[in-house]
């Protein structure tokens, strides 16, 4: 016992010291362990050494300005080993790097191994000119978590083929290894059948008809995962979810004529799908055929492949099914299956500044790491409402700031809570955690300027924006009612004999109650209906200038048919914002309709995906002045009612925050 725990001891001062070196670079997610040495090396003449992924180590080498010679002082080696002792969990995905003035040398277990050593070597690569040098370094890595992965539903909105290669190219490069492909939906059957072409045909696709996966696309896609060490999971839902067969075939799944026709369609996709896994849904539907699940189980095992079934869903003992993947806050990981945890990890309902917050701090299925029983997490991106452009997809589920929070937190494990403790909340600057988010938060920026450029990505720096938030004041359901902070800003206020202080609060977006409740914590820890909050914070400007406001206060879920604000309302609460006392009025909106349907696109409600408001600021100390009130949490016109503000500067193209603002409530400099 006593060396278990000098070992576990170790291990945390290794993780702090590599937290403290990791901000030199911009590594992400931070290696293991990190160790720098100050020896350099310079890609010049090099000899390559390696018994796999030989085209991909000659493109990195060349790409750093490099030259391949059978005889060079300086050496790219690569060499598979037996072991990474270090590696107590995930062996398979371990590697050794080291740096020196002579060379590189990675050692790895398997070839996805030493593909991840190579990721790490790109994020350590300076270009200067046409050549690169790469920090000297010994790193020892290996992941927490074995599944680290993300879901893209094309069965409700078709995403080209290009663009998912784009997503899947780009996040390999911070170690994700899993894409899950739901693929068939009510809306439309997304894979070709050459058995059942009808499936296909626009008569049976009720949005974005016409638009499907050939099978020599899948074909493709699954190729092009492989290639970058990625598990595509293709999922059929059934026997729920299922509305487009039974247009085309007239009957239900679970009827015998409705199982038999599946069971060639499984067939015919497990010949077509080169991947361990078949995910068959079994969620959200009442099952009348006891039969149906265990007999489709039987079948897609007898087609070579592994079965995963989301939870809650089909009730499984183990092995009766080989992974269960967690959905619901119900759903539970049983002893002897494997599970993958999503139970949180919807990212149609997170907003854009606060949600990564409690991501990123939060553990795995309240795991440290991973276990037999615990395989990982996948980041879903549910698109019930209707989004018709990719780019707004990205833009508004934040879709990369937050697979960089999960590919950090999936590789490195741990955590401080499960979504339950400070929530979407930032802690005090002096925490460890505040800290910790902050380190990631500047690295994740430097990849957004640096890696994906071009990409959408709607993120800007948070951890510098301060406000103060009042105690919120009983409104008795007027909305419009206003409150001593209108007149006048204090520390306390007295108001019919109570007493209502004021708590600061730092980020870009702040939930007063978060869109599920208090299952995750937001600024209020009983948060009441028919309440009148104040938010105000002072901005200091070097000069005056103009610049961009992203704002909202009700971010529309992308799995919602939420109706758009009234014009001239930011929302059906009465949130209203002033800047240097002038009221700032929203945006033109561009739905009008009063009609609730998923068939209506969003348009410009999240303010991620339209053009920033332009304001103005004065050189000097400007107040932003925000009244936040909120009637019934549930309302006929926004269903997951949002008590919530974003509010940040931006450039006026959007693209980045602006230089030298300092935000802080007591106009410190």
């Amino acid at each position: 016992m006593k060396h278990k725990f000098a070992c576990f001891i170790g291990m945390i001062l290794v993780c702090a010291v590599t937290m403290a070196q990791a901000s030199i670079c911009p590594l992400l997610p931070v290696p293991r362990q990190y160790r720098e040495t100050g020896k350099a090396f310079a890609m010049g003449k090099v000899k390559l050494s390696t018994p796999v992924l030989k085209s991909e180590w000659e493109a990195f080498i060349v790409n750093a300005g490099g030259k391949i010679a059978d005889r060079a002082s300086l050496e790219v080696s690569v060499e598979i080993v037996p072991t990474i002792d270090e590696a107590r969990i995930n062996a398979d995905e371990a590697y050794r790097l080291s740096v020196s003035h002579k060379g590189i040398k990675v050692e790895a277990t398997t070839e996805r191994g030493a593909y991840w050593a190579l990721q790490t070597l790109r994020q350590l690569e300076k270009k200067t000119g046409g050549r690169s040098s790469f920090a000297g370094c010994e790193i020892v890595d290996w992941p927490a978590f074995r599944i680290r992965g993300f879901m893209q539903d094309v069965g409700r909105s078709y995403i080209s083929i290009e663009e998912l290669k784009r997503e899947i190219e780009i996040l390999s490069r911070f170690k994700i290894n899993v894409f899950h492909w739901h693929l068939t939906e009510n809306q439309a059957w997304r894979l070709e059948s050459k058995i059942f072409p009808m499936l296909n045909d626009s008569a049976n696709i009720t949005r974005m008809p016409g638009k499907y996966y050939t099978l020599a696309e899948a074909r493709e896609l699954v190729d092009f995962c492989k290639k970058h060490q990625v598990m595509l999971i293709p999922e059929i839902d059934m026997p729920g979810h299922s509305a487009a067969f039974i247009r085309t075939f007239r009957h239900d799944m679970q009827r015998p004529e409705g199982m038999k026709i599946l069971k060639l369609l499984i067939e015919e996709v497990c010949e077509t799908f080169d991947v361990p896994y078949l995910h068959i849904g079994t969620d959200e539907v009442e099952f009348t055929n006891p039969d149906f699940v265990p007999q489709m189980v039987a079948f897609v095992r007898s087609k070579g492949k592994k079965v995963i079934s989301w939870n809650p869903g089909w009730h499984y003992q183990p092995g009766e099914i080989d992974m269960t993947h967690l959905w619901s806050y119900r759903g539970k990981a049983q002893p002897g299956i494997p599970a993958i945890d999503s139970k949180f990890h919807y990212l149609n309902h997170f907003d854009t500044f606060a949600d990564i917050v409690a991501l990123y701090n939060s553990r795995i299925y309240n795991q440290a790491e991973g276990s037999d029983d615990i395989a990982g997490t996948i980041l879903a991106l549910w698109h019930d409402r209707l989004i018709d452009n990719e780019r707004d997809i990205i833009l508004e589920n934040g879709f990369y700031p937050n697979m960089l929070a999960i590919a950090e937190r999936a590789w490195r494990g741990g955590g401080t809570e499960y979504f339950d403790g400070n929530g979407t909340m930032l802690p005090a600057e002096d925490s460890k955690e505040f800290k910790e988010f902050a380190d990631f938060e500047k690295r994740m920026l430097w990849h957004k300027e640096h890696t994906f450029q071009g990409y959408p990505f709607a993120y800007v720096k948070q951890t510098n924006v301060k406000w103060n938030i009042t105690d919120a004041f009983p409104n008795g359901g007027d909305l419009s009612k206003a409150f001593p902070p209108e007149q006048e800003l204090k520390d306390v206020y007295q108001y019919e004999g109570n007493r209502y202080g004021v708590r600061q609060a730092i980020g870009a977006g702040i939930y007063l109650r978060h869109v599920w409740g208090t299952l995750v914590p937001g600024f209020y820890a009983d948060p009441k209906e028919n309440h009148t909050a104040y938010a105000y914070t002072w901005v200091y400007s070097p000069k005056e200038q103009e610049v961009g406001l992203w704002a909202e206060f009700q971010n529309y879920s992308r799995s919602e048919m939420d109706l758009a604000p009234l014009p001239g309302k930011w929302d059906y609460k009465g949130s209203r914002i002033w800047i240097n006392d002038e009221e700032i009025m929203p945006p033109v909106w561009t739905a009008t309709h009063r009609v609730k349907s998923n068939e209506t696109p969003l348009g410009n409600e999240n303010c991620v995906v339209r053009p920033p408001l332009p304001v103005h600021l004065n050189k000097g100390w400007n107040k932003v002045f925000l009244k936040l009130p909120i009637g019934a949490f549930r309302m006929d016109e926004t269903r997951l009612v949002k008590w919530m503000f974003t509010t940040v500067f931006v450039t006026l193209d959007g693209e980045k925050a602006v230089e030298g603002l300092i935000y802080s409530p007591e106009k410190q400099r």
